[in-house]
Order: structure tokens, then C-alpha cells, then sequence
């Protein structure tokens, strides 16, 4: 520990601390431009300065190291002086463009230079203009803005791990753009967008749309993948304008991924906002009586055992437990929510759960990736790894399709054989990854769903579970086993029971046609069109996607900025998504409309309003009732999933997602997105016309 003084504040910080941290630690404001916490130092803006006793001139506080017995001023006649220097060169240059910049309202530089520059300029020079450069169809530049800090090179550099941004020429002829003309390729290069302290880089989607000012702020949750970032909506009207994220270190820091900040425009699109009825074979529209009473009308004398239903992927817990209770109520148990045909195991919680938790991954010794491209699955997920890889050179390795996941990894195969291998001890040799797995404190591994959705995905699963167990990733103070969702709903779903019972019909019997009426909960992400002609389906959802195209009868329901609703992320953390717009139309809440077919049919749920309905969610299962916490990680049973290893098919392991841009029906509808697969899969583009 250092001891040190600032503003005769007298302070013990850690070595290495810079002299910005220990300010921050006495309460000291520190004007920055191009320091970030979770990025290298740069030093490079100079707005920082302040005065160190015994040293001549002004330091920049972000890269001088404390230093025992030193005094710092950060508020001296030298400090303010150099900071208005400081700021009257960086205004040299910049364009008077705050009445048009998107920027406006949530600037530093705006608020900086009122805080710490001063009110006149030396300089009469014309300025100088900068060429646009093309990012791509979500990040806008206006490079003449720019004041060379280098935050959005040192993100995709460092986060993003596409180091594609960079400086050229020097002096008054610097220019930040990529080397090659190119779209940003990064799943997470919204955040640079955050990370500017200027109006050099914005939103393109929300270019001109809206001012801070103008908008209602609500926080929620993310529900594009099941990492559950922290997000803030702001709307305005009845309009969801845009999508930012919000600091939580154990889920997200303060990132966001491309599909999660700028899908919201999917919401405008293709909605659902009336009932449709199937006449004559063509959807007409309807009441909610009409509705209804067309429900009630096929559900007439048909047996519990011919109904099934299937829950969707944006689906939240407590729309989930509504249908559920309505199917026990019609003596249903045929319920699934695994669209996907993931083998998964509900037995106990550690077989499908991200055991490790998120923010345990920076404890990590080794890696091992199975069936799972976590840069496409999950982008926030994926730069924790990246981030652990970076801070102590953790050996990854995966077995799949090799891919580029920004950061190395060593390819062991492509298909379960080299579970085999590793289970049977044929890959021991000096210099093999499970030598690494062996000489590591605290390994872990995590299983995708591209290694689970397949018709041997239970032997897959023991296998991963006994691959766990022979290298020491199960034990009290460590749990090293953890699957990787894709869906949102999943986990959710998977707490809830929201699973065939023994003997019941799962998803690829009611898909074939075992129920004679199927009710679809948002279930858009597996074929529809294969369900027979003979079965009546019920669609309940909130845009106009594969399942509404199928369906005999559509519920409008609400997307997840249009209602209050709970989700369980990948590693079982419960967290609480907010309304934030209501719905449009004739649309409601999904929970509410299957409580209003209950009493139709004469067999009313037991909940009339949201908070009896999350007081029995929580009764019946705890987990929902520990919003936004975790249980402390470790296995105590080493016991594994019932699967056998030996069954196995030989064929090689796939990915989940071959387009990250759309994944659901909000992103599918989203205009942005679409152009987004025309830049970065223009295959994909093509062949979707």
C-alpha cells in the first residue's frame, strides 16, 4: 500500500494505482477524454492533468503511477490553466455541431468544456474537415468531430478482439478509421458508440430520431440471448427508440451486443395487434370473443391428452406458468420448451445451467468449449472469455468447426470422438490440452447447444458431465460444468417444469401431430409447417412470424419492452424486465390472456393480477424469488445425467446459429438486421429473397 495526499485528503491506495484512481478514491472529479476503466491507457488526451509536488509541470493523472509521500492538487491555478489549454486545442478544430449532433445532451466534451474550459478561443484558423468513413450499417461517423482519443480502437482492439480500427498520417492529418474499407465486423461494436466522448461515432438507426431529453428511461432486461445483460429502453411515446446498456459486473460490465442494441426496430415491424380467426382457409380478423369461443369450440370434448403446448424462446416465467396451470387444468401434461430438440437433462439444476456463473469465468485456468461458437451465441459471454484469455494467457481449446472466436484456441476435432479420447485418456501426451485440463486449479468447460441438439445430445451431455468429473471441475468450492443457452425463455422454462411428464408427448411428438390442438407461446424457431394439417394450432405471440403463419387461431400477446415479466439467464440468475411501451392495438400481456381464456372455458387460473401471480412463481419455485442473485457455486453431488456416453454418433458437432443478426422474430422483422445480413451474410441475404 501506498500512502499519499490529495487535496490534503490523506489516502493508503494499492501500488500500481494511478494518481486519477487515488483522486477518484478521495472524491475528486477528474475531467477525461480518452481514460476508460475497462481499457489500456492510453494518456493521450491530456485532460487530466494535475499538479504533483516537486515535479515541474502538469502530469496526466490516467498514467502516473502514486508514489509514497506524494502531495496531488487536482484544483491548482496550474491544473485549471493547463485544462483550459488543454481544451482550447481540442476545440480547434471541432465543429460547431452540437444543435444537429445525436450527441447533443449526453456529451463530455459539451460538458467538460463548460466545467473546465473557458469562454474564448485564440484561434481564428478555418478548421479542418475530415472524409466520412463507412463502418457499416450500425455505427454513423462524423470523423470531423473526432479528438483522437482512441477509446473505440482500444475496445475493438482489446473487448471486441477486431483490432479493424486505427490511426493514420500524424499531427492535424491524424485520421481514426479502418485500414481497409470495410463494415466493423465485431457483435459488440454498438459499445464504441457509448464509449465516444464526442458525436464522431452515433447510432445510424437513431441518427435525427430523438434528443435525451425527450425520452422515458426503464430499466429491464435483454431477452436476444440467455446472457441476461442489464439494459436501460428509452422510449418515447408509444415508441421504443432506442436500447443502452447498464453497468452490472457479474452479468454484462457495461457492454451490450450489436442484435441486443439494435433489433428494437424489429418491434414496429410485422406486429400483431388484433385476433385472427382461420375461415374457409384464410385468416380473418377477429374479437377476442370471436377468438375465444373458436378455441373453446375445438378444445369441446377433446381429451387432456390431445393438447400440448409449446413455449416459445422470448417467452417470460410468468406468461410460462400461466399456461402451464391452464394446461394441468385441462388435464394436459404434454408441454415442452425446447424448440430446438436439445437433449437436456431437468433432473438437477447443475446439469443445465452455466454452473461457473458469468463473473467466474475471470477465475478460469483452462477452457474448453464444446459444440458451442459463444461469439455468435453469446458476444458478452464470449468477451469475458477473451478478457480472462487476455489477463493470464488461459489455454482455450473447443471442438466443433474451427472458427474465430477473437482470441486463440487450440481445435481438438469436430465431433464427440474427442470426448472419447479425453474421457478414455488418448489425448494424455506432453504437450495435449488434457495434460493443460489436468495441471489446472480451476478448469471448466461449456457445452452448446449445437452439441445437445441432437438425437444423441443425452449421451453428449454424460459425456461432458464424466469429462468434468475426471478433471477435477466438480468439486465444493468449484463448479466447473456449464451449458450455454441461446434462448432467453430456457432456463426459465426449464425451473418451471415447463417439460413433458413421464409419458407425456414432447416437442417432436406434438410437432408430428400426436395433439389434436397445439398452443404455441411465442414458438416461432422450428419448422411450423411440418405440424399436419390436422392439428388445430393456437398461436399467442407478438409478431407475425413462422408461427402465426400456421396458426388456426392468433392471440396477440406483448413483446418484452410492452410488459412486466421475469427471465433466468444461462446461469440461473432471475432478473425482472419492466414495461416500457404498452402494446399496441388489441394486443395484452400473455399472461393475462391466458387468464382470460380460463375463464371462458370455465376453469379460471388462480391469480387475477401480477403480484399473485409472482407470489405462487416464487412458492412453487424459489429460484424466482431470489431476483438478481446467485446461490454460491460448487458441486456436492458428483452424480451425473442418466445419458450413456457410449451412444455417441460419430457425426461432427454443428453450430446453433448461422446468422447472429436474426435469431427471433423481433430481429427478423428489424430493418436494421436485414441490412446487417446483407453486409456481413450476403448469402444468407440472397437466398431469404
Amino acid at each position: 500500500m501506498v500512502k499519499l495526499t490529495v487535496d490534503g485528503i490523506a489516502l493508503e491506495v494499492p501500488n500500481g494505482c494511478s494518481v486519477l484512481q487515488a483522486a477518484e478514491l478521495a472524491g475528486k472529479e477528474i475531467p477525461r477524454f480518452c481514460y476508460h476503466e475497462r481499457l489500456s491507457v492510453a494518456g493521450n488526451c491530456r485532460m487530466c492533468l494535475v499538479e504533483v509536488e516537486k515535479v515541474p509541470k502538469p502530469v496526466a493523472s490516467c498514467a502516473w503511477p502514486v508514489a509514497e509521500g506524494m502531495v496531488v492538487k487536482t484544483d491548482s491555478p496550474m491544473v485549471r490553466n493547463a485544462r483550459r489549454g488543454v481544451m482550447e486545442f481540442l476545440l480547434i478544430n471541432h465543429p460547431l455541431d452540437c444543435p444537429i449532433c445525436d450527441q447533443g445532451g449526453e456529451c463530455d466534451l459539451q460538458d467538460q468544456s463548460m466545467g473546465y474550459g473557458w469562454g474564448d478561443s485564440r484561434y481564428r484558423e478555418p478548421k479542418r474537415a475530415v472524409r466520412e468513413k463507412d463502418f457499416g450499417p450500425l455505427v454513423k461517423t462524423v470523423m470531423t468531430r473526432c479528438i483522437h482519443c482512441t477509446r473505440c480502437i482500444r475496445f475493438l482492439a482489446e473487448v471486441g478482439g477486431a483490432p479493424e480500427l486505427g490511426a493514420t498520417a500524424r499531427g492535424e492529418d491524424m485520421e481514426i478509421g479502418t485500414y481497409v474499407q470495410q463494415a466493423l465486423t465485431s457483435e459488440l461494436s454498438g459499445n464504441i458508440i457509448d464509449l465516444c466522448p464526442v458525436g464522431a461515432l452515433t447510432s445510424k438507426p437513431y441518427a435525427f430520431v430523438a434528443r435525451s431529453w425527450e425520452l422515458t428511461r426503464t430499466d429491464s432486461v435483454d431477452v436476444m440471448d440467455a446472457v441476461g445483460a442489464n439494459i436501460r429502453v428509452d422510449a418515447r411515446g408509444p415508441e421504443v427508440l432506442r436500447v443502452l446498456p447498464r453497468i452490472n459486473d457479474d452479468v454484462n460490465e457495461e457492454w451490450l451486443a450489436d442484435k441486443s442494441r439494435f433489433a428494437i426496430d424489429g418491434l414496429k415491424h410485422k406486429r400483431l395487434d388484433r385476433p385472427w380467426v382461420r375461415r374457409d382457409g384464410k385468416l380473418a380478423p377477429a374479437s377476442w370473443d370471436e377468438a375465444f369461443a373458436a378455441i373453446a369450440a375445438r378444445m369441446k370434448d377433446l381429451p387432456g391428452e390431445k393438447v400440448g403446448a409449446i413455449a416459445g424462446d422470448l417467452a417470460c416465467a410468468e406468461s410460462m406458468l400461466a399456461l402451464k396451470d391452464l394446461m394441468s387444468a385441462l388435464g394436459s401434461r404434454n408441454l415442452d420448451c425446447r424448440q430446438n430438440g436439445a437433449r437436456l437433462d431437468a433432473a438437477r439444476r447443475d446439469f443445465y445451467l452455466f454452473n461457473t456463473t458469468i463473473a467466474g469465468i475471470d477465475r478460469a485456468d483452462a477452457i474448453l468449449l464444446i459444440g458451442t461458437n459463444p461469439r455468435r451465441e453469446a458476444p458478452i459471454l464470449n468477451a469475458r472469455i477473451r478478457k480472462r484469455w487476455l489477463s493470464g494467457q488461459v489455454p482455450v481449446a473447443a471442438i466443433g468447426p474451427a472458427v474465430d472466436l477473437t482470441y486463440a484456441a487450440e481445435w481438438l476435432g469436430v465431433g464427440p470422438a474427442v470426448l472419447t479420447s479425453l474421457l478414455s485418456g488418448l489425448l494424455s501426451g506432453e504437450q495435449s490440452f488434457a495434460k493443460k485440463l489436468e495441471a489446472a486449479q480451476q478448469p471448466m468447460l461449456i457445452l452448446g447447444q449445437g452439441a445437445l441438439a441432437r438425437p444423441d445430445g443425452e449421451a453428449v451431455l454424460a459425456a461432458a458431465w464424466q469429462l468434468a468429473e475426471r478433471f477435477g471441475m466438480l468439486r465444493a468450492d468449484w463448479h466447473g460444468f456449464n451449458v450455454l443457452h441461446t434462448a432467453a425463455a430456457r432456463v426459465g422454462a426449464l425451473e418451471l417444469g415447463f417439460l413433458p411428464a413421464p409419458g407425456a408427448k414432447g416437442f417432436w411428438a406434438m410437432r408430428a401431430g400426436a395433439v389434436d390442438l397445439l398452443w404455441l407461446l411465442g414458438a416461432d424457431e422450428f419448422e411450423v409447417a411440418r405440424i399436419p394439417p390436422t392439428t388445430f394450432v393456437v398461436y399467442q405471440g407478438h409478431h407475425g412470424d413462422r408461427g402465426a403463419q400456421r396458426a388456426d387461431v392468433i392471440l396477440p400477446g406483448s413483446a418484452y419492452t410492452e410488459k412486466n415479466g421475469t427471465y433466468v439467464n444461462t446461469e440461473g440468475r432471475a432478473e425482472r424486465g419492466r414495461l416500457a411501451v404498452y402494446p399496441p392495438g388489441e394486443a395484452r400481456e400473455d399472461w393475462k390472456i391466458l387468464r382470460a381464456f380460463s375463464a371462458v372455458l370455465g376453469r379460471p387460473l388462480p391469480y387475477d393480477d401480477l403480484r399473485s401471480l409472482r407470489e405462487k412463481l416464487a412458492t412453487t419455485h424459489p429460484v424466482f424469488a431470489r431476483v438478481g442473485a446467485l446461490p454460491a457455486a460448487g458441486c456436492t453431488d458428483q452424480s451425473g445425467p442418466g445419458g450413456d456416453p457410449a451412444a455417441m454418433l460419430p457425426n461432427p458437432f454443428t453450430f446453433p446459429i448461422a446468422n447472429y443478426y436474426q435469431t427471433d422474430p423481433i430481429s427478423r422483422a428489424s430493418p436494421t438486421m436485414a441490412r446487417c445480413t446483407e453486409t456481413y451474410y450476403p448469402g444468407l441475404a440472397m437466398a431469404a429473397e
